[in-house]
């Protein structure tokens, strides 16, 4: 793991020294794991060799992780990691090794393939996971392995996944950082208008346009710049990363958390045999990712269970015009069936925002305008065999609470960071984050500095 920048500007439940910024590295390898004969590598071999080549890295995400699951986790010590999906016919071979906690794992099958590459006889598509890389840095992970070939129908079935995992990321990303890679098995020369549902749909950046090519793509119909299938021995680094691969990483900041990077590299002679041959068909490709907090918005970790449809509250709170909450509204009975936030901006303007449904009772707690929402305890439990939220209570700088639902054993209490806000300003609750149907499932406390 990259080191991280310690600095004693937050506080939890107890009150620790909170990471602010910080890196992490990410890499992308396909590990040619289909069955033997029909890998074009040699995976009973290789994949033992790579596995303990993979614990430098803090988030790896592999696709083709099909028939050698199990020798490729063997050697590996990341505390956080996918189980398969399965072999070769029933498996996606998406799975990701983290250094980090992840919630919200799903996993989607692409709606369109074409059959000449034999995309259509294994369930490919995208996973998604939020991963927590530090207190309050939660980032959105996309892992992609996309439709292969160049016939047309190929290039067609590919701009359906790649448009696809925009619409996804579209819903459940909405004001979320986010790091997209994988196996695209697309180039700008071939395949832009598909590139660019990421590009223009997410607004997300391609590390390798912007740090290798300075911001210039390759133009649409000119001659590859592909990658040879192994480099001789001694090929610079600058040579192995100007060329093109299918194997791409994308990234995009949010209000809360600003994502950039300067690095990206061929990782070509860390997955050497000993006779100087490449481990995969693929060559693996890495970047060091920076990020920083913001100091107008912060999310505090969410509490509950993964049903119904996500929501987020960071909308209402964008930097430089940070509501201040004047009322707060709570439903329950006998769990949090519904929270709403009454917010007003310094020029005087208000918003609201809901999230659950209309069962239980309400009640609502107005704020003077000194008072600021300053601590919330949140507990979960299980319903109808899932978890759901409970309990909130909420407590103001001036010592006023108001709750609804039942406490259980299980609960977290969150309180503002310590740290200097914004232009000096107070931080105060101004909202939430997490999903929400007729009750609420999961959540969690956005601060900003008003």
């Amino acid at each position: 793991m990259l080191p991280l920048s310690l600095v004693v500007l937050g506080c939890s439940i107890p009150c620790l020294a909170a990471i602010t910024q910080g890196s992490f590295s990410v890499l992308s390898y396909n590990v040619a794991g289909l069955p033997e004969p029909l890998s074009s590598s040699s995976p009973s071999t290789n994949t033992p060799l790579i596995s303990p080549r993979l614990g430098p890295f803090d988030v790896v995400q592999v696709q083709e992780d099909f028939n050698y699951h199990a020798a490729l986790y063997a050697s590996d010590n990341h505390p956080f990691r996918t189980s398969t999906s399965g072999p070769a016919l029933f498996g996606s071979g998406l799975n990701t090794l983290s250094n980090f906690p992840f919630i919200e794992l799903q996993r989607v099958k692409w709606k369109d393939c074409f059959i000449n590459e034999a995309d259509c006889l294994t369930p490919k598509g995208f996973t998604f996971m939020r991963i927590k890389v530090a207190d309050g840095a939660w980032v959105d992970f996309y892992n992609l392995h996309a439709d292969a070939g160049s016939q047309t129908g190929d290039i067609n079935a590919r701009k359906s996944n790649l448009a696809q995992l925009a619409a996804f990321a579209q819903t459940w990303s909405v004001n979320m950082p986010i790091v997209i890679y994988g196996d695209t098995n697309a180039r700008y020369t071939r395949d832009n208008e598909a590139l660019h549902s990421l590009l223009d749909g997410l607004n997300v950046q391609d590390v390798w346009i912007q740090v290798i090519r300075n911001g210039v793509e390759p133009l649409p119909g000119s001659p590859a710049n592909a990658c040879p299938s192994t480099f001789p021995s001694g090929t610079p680094q600058s040579q192995m990363i100007a060329c093109e691969t299918v194997d791409k990483i994308f990234i995009r900041s949010s209000a809360a958390v600003t994502l950039t990077s300067n690095t990206i590299t061929n990782e070509n002679d860390a997955f050497l045999d000993s006779a100087g041959g490449p481990l995969s068909d693929h060559f693996p490709l890495s970047s060091v990712i920076h990020w920083q907090l913001s100091s107008a918005i912060r999310l505090a970790d969410p509490v509950g269970g993964a049903n119904d449809d996500p929501f987020t509250d960071v909308s209402l709170a964008a930097p430089g015009s940070v509501p201040r909450i004047t009322s707060i509204t709570l439903r329950g009975g006998n769990r949090l069936d519904s929270v709403s936030v009454a917010v007003q901006y310094t020029n005087g303007t208000t918003a609201t925002a809901t999230h659950g449904g209309q069962g239980g009772s309400p009640s609502t707690l107005a704020l003077q305008s000194n008072e600021f929402i300053t601590q919330a305890q949140i507990c979960s439990g299980s319903h109808l065999s899932s978890t759901s939220v409970f309990f909130l209570q909420v407590t103001t700088n001036q010592g006023h609470t108001l709750s609804a639902g039942k406490s259980t054993s299980d609960c977290q209490t969150v309180v503002v960071p310590i740290d200097a806000g914004e232009a000096g300003k107070a931080w105060g609750l101004v909202g939430f984050w997490g999903r929400s149907g007729s009750e609420v499932e999961r959540l969690g406390a956005i601060w900003g500095a008003s």
